[in-house]
């Protein structure tokens, strides 16, 4: 299982700082850093910027949302970071949530598979060059993208329920899941999608997992901290309907909190259940100032020594 980081996680971060935690990560030997598309900086630009300050480090979305983007824009602007980070950039996307689409962007939410289906059907095809001519429901495009040089960048879909894992095994490279708990990952998606890629001839898909993570030696006060910076994702209903199915109250109950070995042993839980990537959110924990630092430095660790 790789091991990523989760940078810029509260949206609130500047692009000089955020810039400084992707080449930080770099350093440090993480696989990955992974970028949200909240209410902050543009993941794309972003990760665009960081191509050019780094050489190794694979950069990714976490989740950028469709509903605002025409799948043609889309397409043209992750070409175009692929080709500045050098065919280390993974397009993460992913449908939002209706009190975003609907409640703030005043768009049509009704229709989120539909919407997804054909998102993709124009998009992959533009990703890898080719002529598009698409007439659905919702999209009816004629358009090709063409960036030199630059082969198609891996894309996951934030899918959580089955019809959404079904759609990202057949038509994507795989799925970005977030808050997510190990036996729902085990026993509901990971089954899902793997069927659904299997069935369509599609090589095993990735499964990049997102956790919130603190390494501490007070795991109760990390849970209480988790449940107040994440309490947003315990609300939104499609959140709420996998925390049901894992049985957690809230994200203080996924989150991933305890001593290096406590720790250590929940990622190995995840790489067992079928966990290809591991995306790592470290939180600060009240009255352990040193957590957040700790907790890079494990995974860091354990990355370097190949302990997962």
């Amino acid at each position: 299982m790789k091991i990523g980081l989760g940078i810029g996680i509260t949206g609130s971060e500047g692009i000089d700082d955020v810039i400084r935690q992707i080449q930080r990560a770099e350093e440090a030997g993480f696989d990955s850093a992974w970028l949200p598309n909240i209410f902050g900086l543009d993941a794309i630009t972003t990760i665009a910027v960081a191509g050019r300050e780094t050489s190794r480090i694979e950069l990714g979305t976490f989740v950028v949302p469709t509903y605002p983007r025409h799948p043609v824009a889309m397409a043209q602007q992750a070409l175009t970071a692929a080709a500045v980070a050098g065919g280390r950039f993974t397009l993460g996307i992913g449908l939002s949530h209706r009190i975003v689409i609907e409640g703030m962007f005043g768009l049509d939410y009704s229709k989120p598979v539909r919407h997804m289906r054909e998102y993709l059907s124009v998009l992959i095809p533009l990703l890898e060059g080719k002529q598009v001519q698409f007439r659905g429901e919702e999209y009816r495009v004629q358009a090709q993208i063409t960036v030199p040089g630059v082969s198609r960048p891996s894309v996951v879909v934030a899918a959580l329920g089955p019809q959404m894992l079904k759609l990202a095994g057949r038509l994507a490279d795989g799925t970005a899941t977030w808050m997510g708990g190990a036996s729902y990952l085990r026993n509901t998606a990971i089954p899902a999608i793997r069927a659904a890629a299997a069935d369509a001839g599609r090589p095993a898909p990735r499964v990049v997992s997102g956790f919130p993570v603190a390494v501490t030696d007070y795991p109760d006060r990390a849970r209480e901290s988790a449940a107040r910076i994440f309490a947003v994702y315990g609300q939104l209903p499609s959140y709420r309907a996998v925390l049901d199915v894992e049985g957690a109250a809230g994200p203080a109950d996924v989150a991933i909190v305890g001593s290096e070995a406590e720790v250590e042993a929940r990622l190995r839980e995840l790489a067992d259940a079928g966990v290809t990537d591991f995306n790592a959110s470290p939180f600060p924990v009240d009255g352990d100032p040193g957590a957040v630092r700790r907790t890079v430095e494990f995974l860091a660790a354990a990355r370097r020594e190949g302990r997962i």
